[in-house]
């Protein structure tokens, strides 16, 4: 239904000039099925996507996007404190940046997941530009780290045209999440807030390592914040799986 509203949603917004209230309605909906069809975190509209595992077990997966940078090397260590394993997606352009620290993820036991190559807004970009962005990336992670991803996140959650596609040729399942922490903009204590509260059985916790094409970025708040919540998740009962354990669960 929301696919149908997007292909004419140009349509509906030529209509809405005309002061027609029913145009206006029409337009307006046209926008939010368009919106949702791009950004709703539980949208399949253009490729097949996740945003949690099946409730009933007591089971996190905590992913990270935007590495490898420095910064992942500190986070890294933090994730060993606490036993857990992760899920990276990974820039294509910092891995080129950073390989060794890359396979430095693979080896410290975490999945790696597919970001595209140079982490752009993918709203209005062409099919063919879309491929180009997730084949070069998934090349080159394959290349460097020997692990074939098995999921890909769009950056900014913006999906489009062309997913699909690339997504049936690669192999790739699109993951969302179900809490992000926001740890670009909010200090470490927010960041935590908003994780902790926003936790439950099944879910996926978006963060950041890195900041888009950034190669050194200072992501200090988002570490600290690590340090608050693995605990306090743990504590609560939780136990932590890379996203491929969260959706298929060992009998």
């Amino acid at each position: 239904m929301a696919l149908n509203l997007d292909l004419h949603t140009h349509d509906r917004l030529r209509e809405m000039r005309s002061g027609s209230p029913v145009a206006v309605a029409a337009a307006g909906t046209a926008i939010l099925g368009l919106t949702w069809a791009v950004r709703g975190r539980s949208s399949g509209v253009f490729g097949p996507s996740v945003w949690r595992g099946k409730p009933g077990r007591k089971a996190i997966s905590i992913t990270f996007d935007d590495g490898p940078t420095p910064a992942t090397l500190s986070l890294l260590d933090i994730l060993d404190r606490y036993r857990v394993r992760a899920t990276f997606f990974q820039v294509g352009g910092n891995v080129a940046a950073f390989p060794d620290i890359s396979r430095e993820v693979v080896s410290r036991g975490h999945e790696i997941g597919n970001h595209s190559y140079t982490h752009p807004n993918f709203a209005f970009k062409s099919p063919a530009f879309v491929a180009n962005e997730f084949t070069r990336a998934q090349q080159l992670i394959v290349e460097t780290t020997g692990v074939q991803p098995r999921f890909l996140r769009a950056p900014y959650g913006v999906r489009w045209f062309g997913f699909r596609a690339v997504q049936r040729r690669l192999g790739l399942l699109g993951v969302t999440w179900s809490v992000i922490g926001l740890d670009w903009k909010h200090p470490a204590d927010r960041i935590a807030e908003r994780v902790i509260t926003g936790a439950r059985d099944g879910g996926i916790i978006c963060l950041h390592d890195g900041r888009g094409n950034l190669k050194d970025p200072d992501v200090e708040p988002t570490l600290e914040a690590v340090r608050r919540i693995l605990p306090d998740l743990v504590k609560k009962g939780y136990h932590f799986e890379t996203v491929t354990q969260l959706l298929c669960p060992m009998k």
